[in-house]
């Protein structure tokens, strides 16, 4: 029961964050370009590329810990630092076939996928 209360603690956590670093830099900077989402997903993948590399330096990721900033808090700011990581390690392993066809279908089929959505909600109209 614990670990939920670490995963629901770090996404509202994270979530909070991204809500308040995406309005004001929407705010202060006003464009088409979504500055806000792009800032908070580069961050969080270097936020845990960061935490990862300093937690695996010093031996061993707690689960408490990986639960709470990995999975909740950067969870909540966003599911694109995840998605950097695993990249990482396939990268760092090797497999880099397996990396780009990753990429390429997450973002290609992630796209396909909102249109596809976004198509079959105004069918339901």
């Amino acid at each position: 029961m614990l670990k939920y209360l670490y995963i629901a603690g770090g996404g509202a956590l994270g979530t909070i964050c991204r809500f308040w670093l995406v309005t004001y830099l929407e705010q202060k900077y006003t464009s088409t370009f979504p500055f806000g989402t792009l800032t908070v997903n580069l961050f969080g993948s270097l936020l845990i590329g960061f935490l990862f590399g300093l937690m695996s330096v010093n031996g061993i990721i707690e689960e408490k810990w990986r639960l709470l900033l990995f999975i909740g808090f950067l969870g909540g700011f966003t599911t694109f630092s995840s998605f950097s990581l695993e990249n990482m390690k396939l990268l760092q392993n090797g497999f880099s076939s397996t990396a780009i066809v990753y990429i390429l279908a997450s973002n290609l089929f992630g796209i396909l996928l909102a249109f596809l959505g976004y198509f079959i909600s105004l069918k339901l109209k």
